[in-house]
């Protein structure tokens, strides 16, 4: 009988081909999807400071599952003058849990990491017409007390209009205008 504490068949759900595209694009042009989606936080970061990290096996004992994180990277955070990972994780299907998934993937880089990054940004990208709308956020509570409030940042594709991407000159924004087109 084996233990309990170790997953007996790690389970890795298969990435898309789409999947697999929005990664290449993502680690072609990560300034630019971060300059395009997240403005605010482009300024924040020293893109001449980023590198991808090997994939990274995570292992959920309580559901006894290891997945790959999709996408890591390490890269510059200027205010607190620390390196920082930002986690991607594309999802192109209707998953009910996946904002409990996302806190999951957020606690095991934090308790493998805690030591030499001193902030952890996570980023899910919904790409199918179906995945709108989304949760980003884990939230646990008793009256009058928060116990924990997670929040990831997300982009949901499909919600994007696309003629706001014409004029860009950013990559990004015509892999998306054609994505969304």
């Amino acid at each position: 009988m084996g233990n309990p504490e170790q997953p007996s068949q790690p389970l890795r759900r298969k990435n898309t081909p789409h999947d697999e595209a929005l990664k290449k694009l993502l680690q072609t042009f990560f300034k630019e999807f971060i300059e395009l989606f997240f403005p605010e936080l482009d300024r924040m970061l020293d893109h001449r400071q980023t590198r991808f990290l090997m994939q990274e096996l995570l292992v959920d004992i309580v559901g006894q599952e290891a997945r790959e994180l999709d996408l890591l990277l390490e890269t510059k955070y200027t205010e607190l003058d620390a390196y920082v990972l930002v986690h991607f994780e594309p999802q192109s299907y209707r998953e009910a849990d996946f904002h409990e998934r996302m806190f999951i993937y957020f606690s095991r880089l934090f308790e493998r990491h805690r030591k030499e990054h001193k902030l952890i940004i996570p980023i899910a990208i919904f790409t199918a017409d179906d995945v709108k709308d989304e949760p980003d956020a884990l939230t646990m509570a008793i009256p009058g007390h928060d116990i924990l409030h997670f929040q990831f940042l997300k982009v949901e594709l499909r919600k994007q209009n696309w003629r706001q991407f014409i004029e860009s000159d950013n990559p990004v924004a015509a892999a998306i205008a054609k994505e969304t087109g």
